[in-house]
């Protein structure tokens, strides 16, 4: 089969459409022939060697795809040849075929096209897991969404807004805060002329900066309140104001996906599989696809995702 390879840690163009071994499934895996992958920050970084896959996960880019099954092997519940699916994986995704644990596979949604499905498993299971499952937000609670106008940005407000809290996003243009306004954002801050934590008290804060914004983030916590640390693009030291952050009885958790064992990708699957399918399959949760680029030109995706001036999601489609 073909596959983008990694020649070596660098920019875009070390990727390259390359003959490659074709996975076979083994005990409890699917083989997917892939019609579209997801294209995230992490494969990014691990272009640029800072982010290396698991040990034992095929080295191909790619967290997240959609297409058909082609193959399965013992012990797979669910799923069988010629199934329409999606999938959460630990990489292999920019290739035209890709072996999976059954467990982090969904049946692709209905309201979007198969292709438009590759842009769900990653940001869903993200969300789910860390703004729900970890930050337990409520119904009529508030969250803070930094960096709204992203891949996980868009879906976060989707989502909560789905399930009844308010929601606060920051981000960089005029455009994109008048896109998540559009998109159901009950307040967008442009983070370049304003600073948040003295407009914003949330329940629970969705970070990805990290350091940067780390007392500004226990500023802006309520009492009680959850921040939840999922990315370090500001950095990975900062200063704690423990004092803050115990006044308002607040905790930080940090969690990352890509790395965590099968079985606990799975409970999240099974609960994006219950909570959030049937928000898909209703149009309120939705893919927000920027473009979408032929695989063999990962190199100009990755671009599109380093400019920062996208929003939403960038797909590779064969």
């Amino acid at each position: 089969m073909r596959a983008i390879v990694v020649s070596e840690p660098g920019g875009p163009e070390v990727l390259e459409w390359r003959e490659v071994p074709e996975p076979r499934p083994t005990r409890g895996e699917v083989l997917i022939e892939v019609t579209a992958a997801g294209v995230n920050r992490a494969d990014l970084m691990q272009r640029q060697g800072l982010y290396p896959p698991p040990p034992g996960v095929s080295e191909i880019p790619g967290l997240e795809c959609s297409g058909v099954v082609a193959e399965v092997g013992e012990d797979v519940e669910g799923f069988a040849p010629g199934d329409e699916v999606c999938a959460l994986l630990a990489g292999g995704g920019y290739a035209e075929r890709v072996a999976v644990p059954w467990e982090q596979v969904l049946p692709a949604p209905s309201g979007v096209t198969l292709a438009e499905a590759a842009g769900l498993p990653e940001v869903v299971c993200t969300v789910w897991s860390n703004v729900f499952m970890a930050g337990r937000l409520r119904r009529g609670e508030t969250l803070l969404v930094h960096g709204g106008a992203s891949g996980i940005g868009t879906c976060a407000i989707q989502m909560a807004k789905a399930f009844g809290s308010r929601v606060v996003v920051t981000a960089g243009t005029p455009e994109k805060i008048a896109y998540c306004l559009e998109l159901g954002a009950d307040e967008a801050i442009n983070h370049r002329e304003e600073d948040f934590a003295e407009k914003v008290t949330a329940d629970v804060i969705l970070d990805i900066m990290g350091a940067k914004y780390l007392g500004r983030n226990v500023s802006a916590l309520n009492t009680g309140g959850r921040l939840v640390v999922i990315g370090l693009q500001g950095g990975l030291r900062g200063e704690l104001d423990l004092g803050a952050l115990m006044a308002r009885r607040g905790s930080i958790i940090s969690t990352g996906l890509r790395n965590r064992p099968v079985a606990d990708k799975g409970v999240i699957v099974r609960g994006v599989l219950e909570n959030v399918w049937p928000l898909v399959a209703a149009g309120a949760v939705l893919p927000i696809v920027h473009e979408v680029v032929p695989m063999a030109d990962a190199a100009r995706a990755h671009r599109i995702l380093e400019s920062g001036d996208h929003i939403g999601k960038v797909l590779l489609a064969r």
